[in-house]
């Protein structure tokens, strides 16, 4: 199987070709939903933001520091080979401004990553990764290019819109294919890119060893729901498939599983935090909803409610206004207007005498009718609330003014 070779790779190919679409998508609606959020919680959840803002700058310094205080920096008198290979990377990237580099002890761990703390950037190889490399040094330039990618297309900094379901993890992956081809394109060798990523599957030893045109045929497996499913929701391709996109006849990755689609919709990203915080975002998310949704359920039942005594009431208004014009004076009481002490649903109604007020008393407040006479002599009301009432809880007729 043919690799492709860096040549091949010109600079406005360095970007696979969905990132930036999925980008401006995922931009304008991550800013929309946290609007939302804001709007819909009056502002509660800019403390949240502010927290954990706070929370991520000591826990990021925290990394920081260990890198400077534990690794190794490249430098022209340090590991002169790899800093030489490095500053190579960055030329061939057009990064002018060279971010600066570290080698840390993996502890096993065969990985490379690429930070930026308040306005410092930074590449650490993992020891791991370097001595893995020993001997394949555009394998090496692989990883860096990688890294430098996601420093050059400032990666960095948009981490706090990946939360989105599906969109999120979408735009990760191309993301990381996009870092794919500044490794490949830093590479110089398409095959040793290959074998570099490779490492990743097979181990620090035996990738020396593996037929890719074998392990790429492992795509296929990729069709099926779970691995569908778990792809959508993760924010690196398989590794099956980033090692596919870098040989000639592999760049086509099999469809997956169109149900996956609709599973994959309800579980937020959790971006390299993790399912954990994919969980704490959903809690969040439903905790927000309910806060909203629930207050403004119950004012809709009260209103409905209220809207009913309003209707229900309206014979009774209609006694009192007929008594006064017939008799020119208010009554005294309800049962000199014929006016029942109660409604049909059992709400009790109280008159004010003095000004023909008419209080009907419900559980969750009063609604006080207050008329009017116009210049005809007809008489209106004007619902008005009492205590304990919301105006998100008043009927349509009691926030409008006067009604007959």
């Amino acid at each position: 199987m043919n690799a492709v070779t860096a040549s091949e790779v010109v600079p406005e190919d360095l970007v696979y070709p969905r990132e930036r679409v999925l980008g401006a998508v995922t931009l304008v609606l991550g800013l929309l939903v946290w609007l939302a959020l804001i709007v819909g919680t009056v502002g509660v959840a800019l403390a949240f933001i502010g927290i954990g803002a706070l929370a991520y700058l000591f826990a990021h310094s925290a990394l920081i520091a260990h890198v400077k205080g534990n690794g190794v920096e490249l430098s022209p008198g340090q590991f002169p080979d790899l800093y030489a290979q490095f500053v190579e990377c960055c030329k061939r990237l057009e990064i002018a401004e060279p971010p600066t580099a570290y080698i840390l002890n993996g502890n096993g761990v065969l990985n490379a990553f690429a930070t930026k703390f308040i306005r410092d950037r930074y590449v650490v190889l993992t020891s791991d990764i370097v001595d893995a490399m020993q001997g394949n040094a555009e394998g090496l330039r692989f990883y860096i290019g990688h890294e430098l990618g996601h420093l050059r297309m400032k990666h960095i900094s948009k981490a706090l819109l990946l939360w989105l379901p599906l969109l999120g993890a979408a735009y990760s992956r191309a993301r990381e294919s996009t870092c794919d081809r500044h490794g490949l394109a830093c590479s110089g060798s398409g095959g040793a890119a290959v074998l570099a990523l490779s490492v990743l599957a097979a181990g620090r030893a035996r990738w020396r060893s593996l037929n890719v045109a074998t392990y790429v045929r492992q795509t296929e497996y990729s069709r099926g729901f779970w691995m569908s499913f778990h792809e959508l929701i993760s924010g690196y391709p398989w590794l099956t498939k980033r090692a596919a996109r870098m040989t000639t006849e592999g760049k086509a990755a099999p469809a997956r599983h169109p149900f996956a689609y609709l599973v994959a919709i309800f579980v937020p990203f959790g971006g390299r935090l993790g399912g954990g915080f994919s969980f704490l975002i959903m809690v969040y998310i439903i905790g927000v909803l309910a806060a909203i949704a629930i207050p403004a359920y119950q004012d809709y039942t009260v209103r409905a409610k209220l809207n009913a005594v309003v209707i229900g009431s309206q014979p009774a208004r209609e006694k009192l206004a007929s008594y006064y014009l017939s008799s020119r004076r208010t009554p005294e009481t309800l049962e000199d207007a014929g006016v029942a002490g109660t409604l049909a649903d059992g709400s009790p109604l109280s008159l004010d005498p003095k000004r023909m007020l008419l209080t009907v008393k419900t559980k969750h407040g009063d609604l006080v009718f207050v008329p009017s006479a116009d210049a005809q002599g007809r008489i209106s009301w004007t619902c008005t609330n009492g205590e304990r009432l919301k105006a998100t809880q008043l009927p349509p007729s009691c926030r409008r003014g006067p009604g007959r």
